[in-house]
Formats: structure tokens, sequence, C-alpha cells
């Protein structure tokens, strides 16, 4: 398996973006999947050669408290199962705590807070609907 950082639509988006189609559109259904903040982000994608296996995204809350935000975590479909979702989390975790950050937040969709916790995150109980999809604000300490 491979680790690619990179920021904005560089190449290797193309992966990223393979992968949260298949997940997040065609699987999910969500409509609004891509947007101006895939253009600054730092994106993580594990690839197993030529194959897109795991991706998210990371970008700086704009509110000054040194916050980052992590999303759009994604695995291809063969993968799962496989801890790839937990790679790819701790790869970027481990890349934003080198670069200094402190503390990271996300959203998750409910039905995978489990996931988050197993890796750290506490869920602040703030929820809110994500196109139709139930999600909690998690953060975590780095």
């Amino acid at each position: 398996m491979e680790l690619h950082f990179f920021t904005g639509k560089q190449p290797g988006f193309e992966q990223a973006a393979a992968i949260r189609q298949a997940v997040f559109v065609e699987e999910q259904g969500f409509h609004n999947e891509f947007d101006e903040t895939d253009e600054t982000c730092l994106h993580c994608v594990i690839s197993d050669g030529p194959q897109p296996v795991a991706t998210c995204r990371a970008f700086a809350k704009e509110d000054g408290s040194g916050r980052w935000i992590i999303g759009r975590v994604a695995v291809s479909l063969p993968y799962r199962g496989q801890r790839q979702g937990e790679a790819v989390m701790n790869a970027m975790m481990k890349h934003l705590a080198q670069q200094g950050v402190r503390e990271v937040e996300l959203s998750a969709q409910c039905r995978a807070a489990g996931f988050y916790e197993k890796l750290g995150f506490i869920s602040t109980g703030e929820t809110h609907m994500d196109e139709y999809c139930p999600h909690v604000t998690m953060i975590k300490t780095l």
C-alpha cells in the first residue's frame, strides 16, 4: 500500500474523487459531494498500486482556533474490513500533528460514530442533517 498527500486538485485528486464518487454519490446517494474546499485542502489517498483504496481530506477551521477539520473519509468497497479507514485517518492525524495541529474535528455520519470513537474521537452531542443523513460533530486532541 502506498500513501500520498497533496494539496488541492493536484495529481492524485482523481484517485480521491473516484473513491468519493463511488462511496458517497453512487452508494449513499449524496449529491453535493464535491465543493470549493477540494481546491485548497490537504488530501490523503492510500493506493494499492494503481488502485485507490481509501481517502480523506483536511483543512484548517476558519474560526482561528487552530483546529483542523477532517472529512470525506471513504474506503473503496473491495478494501472494506481491512482497516484501511483506520489507516487513512491515522496517517492524516499523524501528518497534521507533525505540522503542529493539536486538535481535529469531524462531522461523522451517526451510523459511523463508533468507528471514530475507536480512533479516540469524542462526540460533542451536536447533531445535524447533511442531505437528509444525520451527522454528529466529534473532536479529538492529537
